[in-house]
């Protein structure tokens, strides 16, 4: 056998056992796949800590709406006081719930005039994300009897034609959410736009 023949003998062993390994091919596909699994893991947290949020503030909307609503309208006629009993009733209920359950409140305080009769407060402080928390307590919504409605995030009420109308109570809450999604998306070169609240809202029938 001539020299030639030897190398070439070797080399064909060599690239053999080169491509017989596979462990190159596997830092590959652990290095493409990778960016996908950040992104997969993120998402379950993210959108798991996002419902769980939307639902207790949903859970919390209606007890506060339930419990402005059955207090005594007279209050509302000619309120004492910027704030009447029952509006202060729905606030103290969701700030002590945000309170007892280690949520920022966001510097939030009842302050503030009404706009007919909802009364609208809101904080931005106390190290909340951009968006802040901002509480809506209407107090004279009015919604068709006949037919389901799904309030808005300020509460107000729907254009009634001609139905007949029930008077109820509707609070709303948009609680601050910093999404981590958006970030682990980029990852893939993806831009993502999520909104910076989430928000849930409740109407009950004012009792009295």
């Amino acid at each position: 056998m001539t020299c030639t023949g030897h190398f070439r003998d070797v080399m064909s062993k060599v690239a053999t056992l080169v491509w017989a390994d596979d462990h190159a091919a596997q830092l590959v596909e652990f290095a493409i796949s990778l960016p996908l699994l950040v992104v997969f893991v993120v998402g379950i947290f993210d959108f798991s800590g996002a419902y769980t949020l939307k639902q207790k503030l949903t859970n919390v909307a209606e007890t506060a709406a339930r419990t402005a609503a059955s207090d005594p309208s007279g209050d509302l006629v000619s309120p004492s006081t910027p704030q009447p009993a029952s509006v202060l009733d729905a606030y103290d209920l969701i700030h002590n719930y945000l309170t007892a359950n280690n949520m920022r409140d966001c510097g939030i305080t009842p302050t503030g005039s009404p706009v007919g009769l909802t009364w609208t407060f809101t904080g931005n402080a106390g190290g909340c994300p951009p968006g802040g928390l901002t509480i809506v307590i209407n107090r004279g919504y009015y919604f068709d009897s006949t037919a389901a409605t799904t309030p808005t995030t300020n509460c107000s009420t729907p254009t009634l034609a001609g139905q007949t109308a029930v008077v109820a109570t509707c609070v709303s809450i948009s609680y601050a959410y910093a999404w981590q999604f958006g970030r682990a998306a980029s990852l893939l070169g993806r831009t993502i736009i999520l909104p910076n609240t989430i928000n849930a809202s409740a109407i009950v029938m004012n009792e009295h």
